[in-house]
């Protein structure tokens, strides 16, 4: 892969325009939030977070991405505010082929398009950070070439400077959380998403952690034909996941199964977990004319975790299931949680036992009865919340913070499935050889085959 182009390096002049523009967009939404507090209007907060999402949706780049996943945190901000940021749509207007061509022949070189077979004008998926174009190779193999927007690291500097003020906001209006943590997290998430020579070797860990999972399908990188702001994958066929929630519950089952797989056996084996579940990121193979499993698509926001974070997830869920406090509390010690009274486990338990109540729970059933996909946790984060109000306050744990943004999203896909399977048995056989040592000595010889070590 050739070195990345300097000239849209973390330019002053570039950071300063986006200040500006996101300063106008937010600002008089800032303004409007700072006196509903200040005059004890509570009862507008929900106007005030309608304004707030337009403002944002205004604007492409990465202010859209840490706004959808500041609202796919729990407690992360208030529910109101959560709600309406959920609405944004990640697919924002493409950049035209007078971009294409000078991002291609600035990476690749003048001769870029005689290294395709193929290289289709318009893209087939525009998103917050850059757009997708069908391609192929000269050997007829189709491919998704993944282009970054002009000056990305500039706007996503200025755009985390900006959004801090809605972290500093919440705290001053509702101390229970301490956000400055999850800040810190999803701005170096944010961070490695625009390094797409990261990505391409993101890619590169997933093939190999599921090398033995049939179900699901992880696309091979190109490396000559990519760089630090351009990616070259091979394109994966399949439908939408949401387009099989009619199918027959053998059908979904299947591909929940491939849904847990892909998830569960890199974090439980490997410390890794996929850190975005939009829905987007999935879809839905065909074998032998049925749905045989899913593709796992978009590497660019993926957490690695110390071995013994993962230890903390196992001694949890086994402190859960044998009524054992002391490793409950050891569990949310070795996450980060300090300074916790009986008051603080109590509430934290609540979460818990929501999160693994489908793993300790050894029957075939859905993940939430009669909950709607889009309501999943939200009710259980609203009686945490609650109770820190009395009890807290606590700071979370930046490590924690994908983690449960990913079970979350996740268990919204279960949902949206409807389906229904043994959880327990399933992490039961993804646990089954676990022990932390294991984990670091896997993890350690997947990183350094990736390139990541």
């Amino acid at each position: 892969m050739s070195p990345p182009d300097d000239r849209e390096a973390n330019r002053l002049t570039a950071r300063a325009a986006r200040y500006a523009r996101v300063g106008t967009q937010v600002g008089g939404v800032a303004a409007r939030i700072a006196g509903t507090r200040l005059f004890g209007l509570e009862g507008q907060r929900g106007t005030n977070a309608a304004a707030l999402a337009s403002a944002l949706g205004g604007l492409k780049g990465p202010i859209m991405k840490v706004a959808q996943l500041m609202a796919t945190i729990p407690e992360a901000l208030p529910p109101e505010y959560a709600i309406e940021l959920a609405k944004l749509q990640s697919e924002a207007p493409p950049m035209g082929w007078g971009f294409v061509k000078r991002r291609m022949m600035a990476e690749l070189g003048p001769d870029w398009l005689a290294r395709f077979g193929s290289f289709d004008r318009e893209p087939a998926a525009a998103a917050s950070l850059g757009q997708v174009h069908r391609a192929t190779s000269l050997e007829g193999r189709p491919l998704a070439v993944k282009l970054q927007y002009p000056d990305m690291q500039s706007a996503v500097e200025a755009d985390l400077g900006q959004l801090g003020f809605i972290f500093a906001l919440h705290r001053r209006m509702d101390p229970a959380i301490d956000t400055s943590e999850i800040a810190k997290e999803i701005g170096e998430r944010v961070r490695e998403e625009l390094d797409y020579r990261r990505e391409a070797m993101h890619a590169a860990l997933y093939a190999d952690m599921l090398a033995d999972e049939h179900g699901v399908r992880v696309p091979k990188v190109w490396p000559d034909l990519s760089t630090g702001r351009l990616l070259t994958l091979d394109w994966l066929e399949g439908r939408r996941l949401l387009e099989f929630t009619g199918e027959s519950l053998d059908v979904r089952n299947r591909i929940a199964r491939a849904m847990f797989a892909a998830w569960w056996l890199p974090f439980s084996r490997f410390g890794t977990i996929h850190g975005d579940p939009h829905l987007g990121n999935y879809t839905v193979f065909a074998e032998g004319g049925e749905p045989g499993g899913i593709n796992l698509l978009d590497y660019g926001c993926i957490r690695i975790f110390p071995p013994s974070f993962v230890g903390g997830v196992v001694d949890l869920y086994e402190g859960l299931k044998r009524g054992e406090d002391a490793r409950v509390v050891h569990a949310y010690e070795t996450w980060g949680f300090r300074g916790l009274k009986r008051e603080l486990i109590d509430v934290l338990n609540i979460w818990a036992r929501f999160i693994y109540g489908p793993l300790l729970d050894d029957r075939v059933r859905t993940i939430a009865d009669g909950v709607a996909p889009g309501e999943y946790g939200r009710r259980e984060a609203f009686r945490v919340h609650r109770a820190l109000k009395e009890k807290g306050p606590v700071t979370v744990p930046r490590e924690f913070v994908f983690m449960d943004r990913a079970a979350i999203g996740l268990g919204g896909v279960f949902l949206h499935l409807k389906a229904e399977l043994n959880f327990h048995q399933l992490f039961e056989a993804a646990i089954a050889d676990f022990s932390v040592d294991r984990v670091a000595a896997r993890q350690g010889a997947a990183l350094a085959k990736a390139g990541l070590a």
